[in-house]
Formats: C-alpha cells, sequence, structure tokens
C-alpha cells in the first residue's frame, strides 16, 4: 500500500532523502569486450595465453612459440525489479510529486545503493582475493594497514596504475587528520580515492527476495557470516563489471488495464566478478 500526504496545490513540498551517487560504477568494464554466450544468461570473455622467452640461437634463430585465445564463459549474477503504483488522483493532488519524483527517489535511494552493496560484496568474497581481518582504531593504525595492502600488491606483481582505493569516510577522516608526509605519501599511492558509506561496503549481503516473509521490503542487509569492510584497493583490470539491462517501465493510466494508477517499474540486469587470473588485484581489510 502506497502512502502518500495529500497537499494543497500551492504547498507541494518533497522531504528526499539524502544518499551518496554510485560509488562502484567507476569499475564499470568496456562491454565490447565481452560476446554473448551460449545460453541468455551468461557472456564469454577472451582470455589470452602465450609461451614466454627462450634461448635465441645464431644458428637455428628463433625458438617457436604458442600463442592462444581462448573464451572464459560467466554468468550474469545480478537480477532485480520492482513495480510500484500510484493512484491518478493521489497524484494528481500531490501536484504530480507522488509519480514524477518516484523514479528519482528509488534509484537514488534504492537502487544505486543496493548495486553498490552488492558489487562490492562480489569482489571481496571472490576465490583468492587478498585479505586482513583487522581494527583500525587510528589513523596511524590505518595507514600502516594500507601500506600493508600496496606492498602485498607490489609482491604479487600488480601494476602500480589503475589502483583505486575505496575506504570508509571514517576511516579516511582519521588519515587526513594525522595531516603528515607518511599519511600523504600512503594515499598518493592510488590512482582514485573513493570513500563508500558503511551501509554499502559489506564483504557479504543477503538481497531480500521481496516475497518471503521478512523480506517483502526488498533492498538488502548484512549477511550473517559478512564483515564491515575498512578498505578495499582494487586494480580495475581485475574486475569484470557492467550493466547489460537496466531500464525504467512507465505505465499511465489510461494504459492501465487494472486500475486508475501510474504505474513505474524498474528492472537491472548485470554482473560483477573478479577475472579468475587477476584475484591478486584485490586486497580488502575487513573487521
Amino acid at each position: 500500500m502506497n502512502t502518500i500526504t495529500l497537499a494543497k496545490k500551492y504547498a507541494a513540498f518533497l522531504d528526499e532523502v539524502y544518499m551518496e551517487s554510485a560509488k562502484a560504477a567507476v569499475l564499470e568494464s568496456d562491454s565490447t569486450l565481452a560476446r554473448e554466450g551460449a545460453n541468455a544468461n551468461e557472456i564469454i570473455i577472451p582470455l589470452l595465453t602465450m609461451d614466454g622467452l627462450a634461448d635465441y640461437d645464431r644458428s637455428s634463430g628463433y625458438v617457436s612459440g604458442d600463442v592462444s585465445l581462448t573464451w572464459e564463459t560467466a554468468k550474469f549474477n545480478y537480477e532485480r525489479g520492482r513495480m510500484f503504483e500510484v493512484d491518478a488522483m493521489d497524484n494528481e493532488e500531490t501536484q504530480s510529486i507522488a509519480f514524477s519524483k518516484l523514479a528519482g527517489e528509488f534509484v537514488r535511494t534504492k537502487a544505486v545503493p543496493e548495486l553498490d552493496a552488492f558489487r562490492f560484496a562480489q569482489i571481496a568474497s571472490a576465490d583468492n582475493v587478498s585479505t586482513a581481518t583487522e581494527t583500525l582504531a587510528s589513523g596511524e593504525d590505518a595507514v600502516q594497514a594500507i601500506r600493508t595492502a600496496i606492498s602485498q600488491m607490489d609482491l604479487d606483481e600488480v601494476p602500480s596504475e589503475n589502483r583505486i582505493l575505496f575506504i570508509t569516510p571514517a576511516l579516511k577522516g582519521m588519515i587526513d587528520d594525522l595531516d603528515t608526509t607518511k599519511s600523504r605519501a600512503v594515499m598518493a599511492e592510488f590512482e582514485q580515492i573513493i570513500t563508500v558509506p558503511a551501509s554499502r561496503f559489506y564483504t557479504k549481503i543477503t538481497l531480500n527476495d521481496g516475497t518471503t516473509e521478512g523480506q517483502t521490503e526488498g533492498g538488502y542487509t548484512k549477511a550473517e557470516d559478512g564483515s564491515a569492510i575498512n578498505f578495499m584497493v582494487v586494480h580495475k583490470p581485475a574486475v569484470l563489471q557492467f550493466t547489460k539491462h537496466a531500464v525504467p517501465k512507465i505505465i499511465t493510466p489510461e494504459q492501465n488495464q487494472t486500475s486508475d494508477s501510474w504505474k513505474y517499474g524498474y528492472r537491472s540486469y548485470g554482473i560483477c566478478t573478479v577475472y579468475a587470473n587477476k584475484a591478486a588485484g584485490i586486497y580488502v581489510s575487513a573487521t
């Protein structure tokens, strides 16, 4: 049931919810690198392998090498949607605010935070990524932990370019407050630094199905076996992420065959996963 406060036409007012924009969007991949798989719910992505150097012989010349392009199958792992209905008169008596603002508010306060949470959880829980379980109580602790992450990636020969630091605002604030040469130097190691609201930053989440008792409001929650993330370092090429289909559907009262109502539907379908051979490009610090 919709709850809409009727208002006089001269006193319309919308109490919008404060909500951050998408944080994981920076990891979006080039979708042209993938192609349709044998099944509708999968894609295939190219994997290039080749032999290394061999001895050069001044008499016989080069040793022949092999190079192969294979295709790895990946299944789309995010498919969510919702349909809303707003009575035509409720909409009119709120100066069309009830419906006209519904789409933007839904995407901003529900769809975007959930997609961020899903993506960060998928990346953090991928196989073979580097992890640390730790409580970071001060800026000094955070700087040391981030330095450890950088050192681990250096050891694993992850390129220094395209490294992105995702971090909670509280933790970044503690580092900024230090304002030391050491703290500035460690933060300068990253191509981008993006703060992520703690409410979207978990190693595992549960996506509510919208129909089961206790889950009818939809959305997501931290999984029972999930942990809060302190920060995550991501080498962007390690992640395969893109949205294949994200469309709103608007049905006017005239088109609605069941009621005199506006209907707004939203569906999102996509993928977020870590390339199996690039897991070293992910480092997760969680509590």
